[in-house]
């Protein structure tokens, strides 16, 4: 939205965003060109640097931001002022977007009864029903896209925001 895109690109002051990732990370995948857009947009005001979660210093880094304290979720984007003091931290993906993916997941397995149990590791099910999974999993989360899409960017909107508030002017 232009509101979105004015909100960065008039940041009083630049901000740098250390990102935790891997490429094989589907979150990472969906997310990171969302705030690389948003950096695009900044003017200069988002100074995004990108470091690998298993290899050092992301992996030093990534210990000290655990998800509750116990998951090493990606993307972890850790948002530091001009001194490198820490804003904020967001991690792997807004709740809400979570909520509605298990949501229509659950009314899939609710459409398929075939499927079986939704508890029950994929990998324990017939490659057909595997692949059906797959299919139908793929299309839910291209159908709600738009929807994560425009949730990351209010999630890291309201966090820059709030540590701009915070700041000393």
């Amino acid at each position: 939205k232009p509101a979105d895109v004015k909100a960065f690109h008039d940041l009083p002051q630049p901000i740098n965003v250390m990102t935790l990732a891997e490429d094989w990370c589907g979150d990472v995948v969906a997310n990171l060109p969302v705030l690389g857009r948003l950096a695009q947009a900044s003017n200069g005001k988002l100074n995004v640097r990108i470091h690998l979660r298993d290899q050092e210093p992301g992996s030093h880094i990534m210990d000290q931001h655990l998800n509750r304290g116990q998951f090493k979720s990606i993307p972890t984007l850790i948002f530091l002022d001009g001194n490198f003091r820490e804003l904020g931290v967001w991690i792997e993906r807004p709740d809400s977007v979570t909520k509605l993916r298990e949501e229509k997941r659950q009314a899939l397995y609710q459409q398929h009864p075939e499927w079986g149990d939704p508890s029950k590791p994929i990998a324990e099910l017939p490659e057909e029903v595997r692949t059906q999974i797959q299919q139908a999993t793929g299309a839910m989360r291209t159908e709600t896209k738009p929807f994560a899409n425009a949730e990351v960017v209010r999630e890291l909107r309201e966090l820059v925001e709030r540590a701009i508030a915070r700041q000393p002017v």
